[in-house]
């Protein structure tokens, strides 16, 4: 090949490692920006929902029907129920379930009373966002572990690989 040993390319580099394999630097920087991504989503969104939504314990309990459809999940479903003697629409919040729920649906919700603006499916003040929450943490944990792992096994793989001749 135009005077290129075999085996190496025009930059000089040896193409021993199979096709498509990841060197473990990159590897270990991949795992870290996992990991780091998967602890802000558990501590800057999930862990804040769970909070909101257990604030809802003590609140003021009753049935609603679904008003408006749409990924409760992210906070896109409203519900409608009496409050105070008059009709009220509400957003559920972030973190809600029910989205497979149609415009129309019974449910109970819990709202404050002095801001029924807000309400919470019963269902969802026990702890479904503190799951997601400490999943999350786990996977976060998790990848952390695998970014300080990986680059120490390669190095020992690397030292007890003999040198080619």
């Amino acid at each position: 090949m135009d005077g290129i040993p075999d085996g190496t390319t025009a930059g000089g580099r040896h193409q021993d490692a199979a096709a498509g394999s990841v060197r473990p630097l990159t590897a270990a920087l991949i795992m870290l920006g996992i990991a780091l991504l998967s602890g802000a989503l558990s501590v800057l969104v999930m862990l804040p929902a769970a909070q909101h939504l257990r604030s809802f314990q003590d609140g003021e309990q009753t049935s609603a029907t679904l008003h408006t459809e749409g990924s409760c999940m992210i906070g896109q479903c409203k519900v409608e129920f009496r409050a105070g003697g008059r009709t009220v629409v509400a957003d559920l919040p972030v973190g809600s379930g029910g989205g497979k729920s149609s415009v129309g649906a019974r449910m109970t919700v819990r709202y404050h009373a002095d801001d029924p603006r807000v309400a919470v499916r019963d269902d969802d003040v026990g702890g479904g966002a503190a799951v997601l929450a400490v999943m999350s943490g786990g996977t976060a944990l998790l990848f952390l572990m695998m970014s300080v792992v990986a680059p120490v096994y390669a190095w020992r793989q690397r030292r007890a690989d003999p040198e080619p001749a």
